[in-house]
């Protein structure tokens, strides 16, 4: 397919020629080629586990969530300087119920602009947290929205443009839980901290004073660091019992992939992806989420034989996560052969491509359609409730490229193929978030509940605050 003549909405195309590029910004698109392993974790620490956010009232769902600074100690006597929600660094799990409505109040009480944006969540664009809804310091907002979406592991972080990305690093990242009656049906692990755990990764660089120097640290290629945090823990492990656990892991770095896997080659099961249940639950060895991506998987610790020196582990071996398998047995739990019911209609089949994406470049160079974000012009429409198909193409440059994950805010959409194929089992649910190789065209179905603007953008945070953004405005 020749996508350089593309005459669909957003094509236009004003891509610069990569061979102006200095010579010397190639370092940071290099990292990505040669990524810097990570410190594989002593396991000294048990992983924390965010607080659950406490409801301010029963009769009226309001939850209140200030972004605050503050001082954490991530390693042992050093007092490091954070960002967080709710407390010093990171920030608490809110649970939402399908079908109700909820009251957020959020409150800036940092020095500088931020956002607050719903990862996942399927709001109006006005709630939705993006850079076009900033809050000043000491300004706050109260915003209300009824949860019409399935269970599902969703996330929130701030998305201030240019700032996205230190503000992220700094620890501004909280979970949102949804629940509906279907899911608890389902006999599933969901003992929140004993038997369903929360891990959020995140890499990191701190300085020979044990700080988050971002601005040191900063590639504009995507931050890639040496140390890895598990909810904030250095050097974590994760203590379990034997039986079935649930582990919602969430990929929320700058720019680093994962690749999930146990270190004795043992399957586990995948039973979600971004916004919901897989129809059924699907064995695996491993499972790469590019940054924003999450997945939920389901190991059976009572069925690994070698549980000595049993971790979780990246693709290079680095240690991520250790696990302690305890003697006793734990809770009963089951994975049902069905766990959802969704499904690709023929109509969505048939659907012409009616919006083309193309991801290009690296560095500071990055562009959407041959385009840098710009809060003044909307980039494409969308009839509210009106289900279109994207075709998103990661364009290779002179270096021959680097996977971006694309985000769409406010839409769980469906993939529908990955280069004219079948999407893996794997990806057969509701995403937010799809990661697109070089040279890679994926095409996805995508329907907005509500009206509003929302951005599309590569979810590598540098990218983003470079402006490798654009804008959908949902009628």
């Amino acid at each position: 397919m020749d996508h350089s003549s593309m005459k669909m909405e957003g094509m236009d195309h004003s891509s610069k020629d990569m061979k102006d590029m200095d010579q010397d910004k190639m370092k940071g698109h290099e990292s990505h080629s040669n990524v810097v392993s990570l410190n594989n974790s002593t396991g000294v620490n048990e992983v924390n586990i965010p607080a659950e956010l406490k409801r301010n009232n029963k009769d009226e769902v309001v939850y209140t969530v200030r972004a605050q600074k503050g001082k954490t100690e991530i390693f042992d006597g050093v007092q490091t300087n954070t960002y967080g929600y709710n407390g010093s660094f990171l920030g608490p799990m809110i649970r939402l119920e399908k079908g109700e409505t909820v009251k957020i109040r959020t409150i800036n009480e940092l020095d500088e602009d931020t956002t607050f944006h719903w990862h996942g969540l399927e709001v109006s664009g006005e709630k939705d947290g993006g850079p076009q809804s900033i809050l000043k310091p000491g300004e706050e907002n109260t915003f209300e929205f009824k949860v019409n979406q399935e269970a599902a592991t969703l996330w929130f972080h701030p998305h201030p443009h240019g700032k996205a990305a230190e503000q992220v690093y700094n620890g501004l990242a909280g979970l949102v839980y949804i629940e509906d009656d279907h899911s608890k049906s389902l006999g599933l692990p969901n003992d929140y901290g004993k038997n369903d755990f929360p891990l959020i990764f995140q890499d990191r660089i701190f300085d020979d004073k044990k700080q988050l120097n971002y601005s040191a640290a900063m590639n504009t290629d995507g931050t890639i660091g040496d140390t890895l945090l598990i909810n904030g823990t250095l050097n974590p492990k994760l203590t379990v019992n034997k039986e079935k656990v649930r582990l919602r892991l969430l990929n929320g770095s700058n720019a680093r992939n994962y690749t999930f896997k146990l270190n004795t080659g043992d399957s586990f099961l995948q039973i979600a992806t971004d916004g919901g249940f897989l129809n059924e639950p699907v064995s695996l060895k491993e499972i790469t989420l590019t940054p924003s991506e999450r997945a939920e998987i389901v190991v059976d610790f009572s069925k690994i034989k070698e549980v000595n020196d049993l971790a979780l582990i990246n693709e290079d071996r680095s240690v991520l996560l250790p696990f302690v398998v305890t003697d006793q047995s734990g809770e009963t739990s089951m994975v049902p052969k069905k766990l959802n019911d969704l499904s690709l209609e023929d109509k969505e089949m048939d659907l012409p491509v009616t919006k083309k994406v193309e991801l290009f470049g690296m560095m500071d160079m990055v562009t959407i359609n041959g385009k840098k974000f710009d809060p003044e012009r909307i980039d494409f429409t969308q009839k509210q409730g009106v289900t279109e198909v994207w075709e998103i193409y990661n364009k290779p440059d002179m270096m021959g490229g680097m996977i971006h994950p694309f985000h769409i805010h406010g839409a769980q959409f469906k993939v529908l193929s990955r280069d004219e194929k079948k999407p893996p089992e794997n990806e057969q649910g509701w995403k937010d978030s799809i990661s697109v190789k070089p040279d890679e065209t994926v095409k996805i179905a995508v329907q907005f509940k509500h009206k509003g603007i929302y951005m599309f953008h590569c979810h590598i945070l540098e990218h983003e605050d470079n402006g490798m953004m654009g804008q959908i405005k949902v009628e």
